[in-house]
């Protein structure tokens, strides 16, 4: 039998419109161009601007458009081109961010700063935002959320990356009635001293950027992702960079960690590394109801009172129209950072660090990310991994130990750190705090 595309959702919440979606992209890279592709597939999406610095790479993403490409010059050029059919190309993100043809947002870059002031011109048009861009939005989450409610738009992680699939299983285990104990990811391999030079082999296997496929292999991506899902589940993690064990099958992360103990902290983020089927995502679920463990038992789940659901992939830009639609038309955030900065991701010294050098930020030569519970204030915990890009050491950093704000230099009211600081102003002081370590504690994961 035949299913009914028709009947998702999504593609019936599409039925409402009188016109297709407008879709405005920020980046190029492979994120970008997926998404671009996607809206020509997805009936009701229409990529009608894009925008990167390298313009000859958005100018190719016309191949996987299937439509005419136009070079805009000037903002309302770009208006003009969107208007006429055509997908609009250009270098400036502001462009993107402000045409008034764009309805629904896209970031997909890999800039964090200049993200955020795309992100925000976005936001103060009243506009949906949907974040693949993970650094910005753990950096900036909670910043958007009050700039969204401000002016009536909204701002929500994407769908597709592991974040945003794993809260979609949290959604079924808990309307289920399972106490969230464990939401986890599942990482086919993780090597801390990834870099750009290194990295390129499997990079240029999988047509990735160098620096992008390093943050995916030192595990700050990992972090970031978790990170974000701590924040928008108000989770947070065990130890510093979370345990990780090495795990033949997903299941057996039943057994591999201390889900009383986890229980007991009110949940936390995890992952297992090398389980199959690589890739996916899981979660685990309390539940102590002898009726409800006998029926899990006869549905072949196991005896309880833990149990794990799983999912065998993740499709990235594939999935991204369910979560876009849902915001866009039902102000349906898929997953947003309202329990504030419950965890960040810090910056660790990949190799011995030396006084006055000057960090490269998320994937690297200088440093790789560990997520960590935060402390209040702020200014007294680690360096954010999101803001390190550019800023010089104090003192020297042995390998593999954290690196504190108090390390390196940093000016407090330059773009990166006062958009942080109002992130953080933004969030406020949470209630029930984890403990206090902030990336400092000098633990691994």
């Amino acid at each position: 039998m035949t299913q009914d595309p028709a009947g998702h959702p999504a593609a019936q919440a599409l039925r409402r419109l009188e016109r297709p979606l407008r879709v405005g992209v920020i980046g190029a890279g492979a994120m970008g161009r997926g998404v671009v592709h996607q809206c020509r597939l997805t009936p009701g999406l229409d990529c009608v601007a894009l925008a990167d610095l390298d313009v000859g790479k958005a100018l190719a993403c016309g191949d996987v458009a299937d439509r005419p490409v136009a070079q805009a010059t000037s903002a309302g050029e770009l208006h003009d081109t969107a208007l006429a059919g055509r997908l609009g190309v250009c270098a400036d993100g502001d462009w993107v961010a402000g045409c008034e043809t764009v309805d629904v947002l896209v970031e997909c870059s890999s800039a964090v700063v200049e993200a955020a002031g795309f992100v925000l011109t976005a936001l103060e048009a009243a506009k949906t935002v949907v974040l693949v861009n993970a650094e910005a939005d753990l950096a900036f989450g909670p910043l958007f959320m009050a700039v969204a409610e401000a002016n009536g738009g909204i701002c929500t992680s994407a769908d597709g990356d592991q974040h945003g699939v794993i809260k979609r299983l949290v959604d079924d285990l808990t309307l289920w009635g399972f106490e969230l104990v464990l939401a986890g990811n599942i990482k086919g391999f993780l090597n801390r001293e990834a870099d750009p030079d290194n990295i390129r082999p499997e990079a240029d296997k999988r047509n990735l950027d160098y620096r992008m496929c390093t943050a995916y292999t030192d595990g700050t991506k990992l972090g970031v992702e978790m990170a974000l899902l701590a924040n928008g589940l108000g989770l947070q993690v065990d130890v510093p960079g979370m345990h990780g064990p090495r795990a033949p099958r997903a299941h057996d992360a039943l057994h591999l960690f201390d889900l009383d103990r986890l229980r007991g902290l009110g949940g936390v983020v995890d992952y297992v590394l090398g389980a199959e089927p690589d890739g996916g995502v899981f979660a685990v679920g309390y539940c102590d109801h002898p009726y409800q463990r006998s029926m899990m038992a006869y549905y072949k789940m196991g005896p309880g009172p833990y149990y794990l659901f799983y999912r065998p992939y993740h499709l990235c830009h594939v999935e991204l129209a369910a979560g876009l639609v849902a915001a866009h038309l039902d102000r349906q955030p898929l997953l947003q950072p309202w329990a504030g900065f419950r965890t960040d991701v810090y910056a660790w010294a990949k190799r011995d660090l030396r006084p006055k050098e000057v960090l490269d930020g998320p994937g690297g030569f200088c440093c790789y990310g560990m997520v960590d519970n935060c402390i209040e204030p702020w200014e007294r915990g680690g360096l954010p991994i999101c803001l390190a890009e550019g800023t010089q050491l104090k003192r020297a950093v042995p390998r593999d130990r954290p690196i504190a704000l108090s390390d390196v230099e940093f000016d407090p009211t330059g773009p990166a750190f006062d958009l942080y600081a109002r992130a953080h102003a933004r969030a406020g002081r949470r209630r029930n705090a984890p403990r206090d370590c902030g990336g400092v504690s000098g633990r691994g994961g």
